[in-house]
């Protein structure tokens, strides 16, 4: 068993709970725990939730080609919960950011990243993304004007800095529904900001940038003990 996957299960076992992951309930009181936890995998061996899922709960694709991954489902329900943020946080990979980290983890990453200029390609996503509150990313792309040949990976690569800088997450995951009323696919990602998600007092934190950023490095250093320091730095920038 990894590092991580070991800790985690200490912790579990020391509250009186199982040692792995079985429930989305179960993932949520992970992400509390963690307070930072990537989804998949993160480039530290083991950290990520995935990782931590039971045999059970793990991918799997039957022989008619339908698949099935409770990880992937409870997503949105661990977002709904109220008590993280979701979004591509990590190295351009997603996780989840629980809501006591997350006032530090705004706070370092916009230090380095400021608000994007308001006539910018980033700035009228951003803008447009605020005057309608939430939109799914296809809807946001089509509204931003990024249509035609290869212009979806480019959108999405904006989008993607705008959640590496902290700007938007995703409030939930839309599904596509066939004929008999049975939700499919992957699921269409629901975009937001955190202040309208978490409210602006979540966004602020009154310290300095580098005090947040020591403070992270800290918890992760504990929670992370075989981690290099490289790789806790590589996740947080």
């Amino acid at each position: 068993m990894n590092s991580f996957v070991e800790y985690f299960k200490n912790i579990q076992e020391s509250n009186g709970d199982i040692g792995c992951i079985h429930s989305c309930p179960e993932l949520i009181d992970c992400v509390r725990h963690a307070g930072f936890l990537p989804l998949l995998e993160s480039g530290i061996r083991g950290y990520a939730a995935e990782s931590l899922m039971a045999e059970e709960c793990r991918f799997t694709q039957f022989d008619d080609g339908s698949w099935e991954w409770p990880l992937w489902q409870w997503k949105g329900s661990v977002v709904r919960d109220g008590n993280c943020v979701y979004g591509k946080f990590f190295a351009g990979k997603a996780g989840f950011i629980s809501r006591e980290w997350w006032p530090d983890f705004c706070n370092w990453r916009r230090s380095k990243n400021p608000e994007p200029e308001e006539f910018s390609i980033e700035g009228i996503i951003l803008a447009t993304l605020r005057d309608h509150g939430s939109m799914i990313a296809r809807d946001l792309r089509a509204a931003c004007d990024f249509t035609g040949k290869n212009m979806r990976s480019k959108f999405d690569a904006y989008v993607g800095r705008l959640q590496m800088a902290t700007y938007i997450v995703t409030e939930d995951f839309v599904y596509p529904v066939d004929k008999h009323g049975r939700k499919y696919g992957f699921g269409w990602s629901l975009l937001t900001t955190p202040e309208l998600l978490l409210g602006k007092e979540a966004c602020l934190r009154d310290r300095a940038p580098d005090e947040s950023y020591r403070r992270m490095v800290e918890h992760l250093s504990r929670l992370l003990p075989v981690a290099t320091e490289k790789q806790i730095k590589k996740l947080l920038k």
